[in-house]
């Protein structure tokens, strides 16, 4: 019997055609977002004394002296990460830019400069891409950042948008994933759950909509989680706030995917466990209202831990730090961290353990 070969065969616009696979064909949804990453940049060497950490953490970190640069990059795929039908583009451009940003902070870094790119279809206007860097110039001019480069093109579908932001740290401030020590207290700024919440609104006003296109939609009442969802902000003060108090997180991660997914980061690149309370968790009045609203069965606390897009802080602090952060108002203490080889777990008010799992997160260990 023949053996199966690999055969590529592409045409004009370097599509392929065909591909026959030696050992049968994996699917992307059997691995995950970040086990993808794993597998696809795992054994790349370093060949420049400059790179200091490379793929693993909110931002690959270089330089040699004293300050170091932190560098970060993230896409938006319309029909993936937005929606035309409720997303203004002025919004849409100032996110763009937020959440790169937030990686920074995640680094407890201080951003500096944006490199913005995009590909558009025909369908926009000049007049639209106006709008959509009005948005991204006021996110700059926000947060002291210099847009200083990027790309354009053309795109046959809707809309990508490509953001690269640069920051900078002091040596001994930068703060990795993987620096959680035992009994460190866990915390997380603002609140979780309202931007999944407004999401949520979102998609239910476009189903009326769809179904009724005379439907006019009333979204006063969700101020809140919408402007989540549609606007979200870097927490830059939260970094400062931290300078401010002499504190140094010993791990950091921002809460784009949802507070259990993040958790385990921190748990599988600082080898320990974790325990949070589900009652100490910073949960807001809409957010409880949509869901009551949306399922009787849908509990603030799953917004909360699968949500994503709070792009809220969370990060490890040595106890005795406890009190220089006991009385703020904008962190909140939601748990400790345990030794290594204990699960992550959240503890009930009835003071019963559940594991915690995270949509679309898998540990390929």
């Amino acid at each position: 019997m023949r053996k199966k070969v690999y055969l590529c065969i592409y045409y004009k616009h370097s599509t392929m055609e065909h591909l026959e696979y030696q050992e049968g064909r994996t699917e992307l949804e059997s691995l995950g977002k970040f086990a993808m990453i794993d597998r696809l940049t795992s054994g790349f060497p370093h060949f420049n004394k400059s790179t200091v950490k490379g793929v693993g953490d909110d931002c690959a970190v270089l330089g040699t002296g004293k300050k170091k640069t932190v560098v970060t990059t993230d896409m938006l795929v319309e029909g993936i990460h937005f929606d035309m039908m409720y997303t203004p583009l002025k919004h849409l451009g100032y996110k763009a830019v937020a959440i790169n940003l937030s990686d920074i902070c995640a680094m407890n870094a201080t951003p500096r400069q944006v490199l913005v790119s995009i590909a558009v279809s025909n369908r926009f206007s000049v007049e639209a891409l106006d709008e959509l860097y009005a948005g991204i110039r006021l996110c700059c001019e926000r947060y002291d950042v210099d847009l200083v480069g990027g790309d354009t093109s053309s795109s046959r579908l809707g809309m990508v948008i490509s953001v690269t932001a640069v920051g900078e740290v002091e040596s001994d401030k930068i703060t990795y994933r993987s620096g959680a020590k035992l009994h460190d207290l866990i915390c997380v700024s603002g609140d979780l759950g309202s931007a999944y919440s407004g999401l949520l609104v979102l998609e239910r006003e476009k189903v009326t909509y769809q179904a009724n296109p005379n439907f006019q939609p009333d979204l006063d009442s969700y101020d809140y989680v919408l402007e989540r969802y549609l606007k979200p902000e870097p927490r830059a003060d939260i970094v400062k706030l931290l300078a401010e108090k002499e504190i140094v997180p010993t791990s950091m991660i921002d809460v784009s995917d949802g507070l259990a997914s993040e958790l385990l980061h921190i748990c599988k690149q600082s080898k320990c466990g974790c325990e949070v309370y589900e009652e100490r968790l910073p949960i807001d009045y809409q957010t409880t209202r949509v869901c009551s609203e949306m399922s009787q069965n849908m509990l603030p606390v799953s917004n909360a831990l699968n949500g994503g897009e709070d792009y809220e802080l969370l990060f490890t602090i040595s106890q005795k730090d406890y009190e220089k952060i006991k009385d703020s108002t904008e962190i909140h203490i939601i748990g400790h961290i345990t030794e290594e080889g204990s699960p992550a777990v959240m503890v009930t008010p009835q003071n019963s353990t559940i594991q915690l799992r995270a949509q679309g997160w898998k540990d390929n260990n």
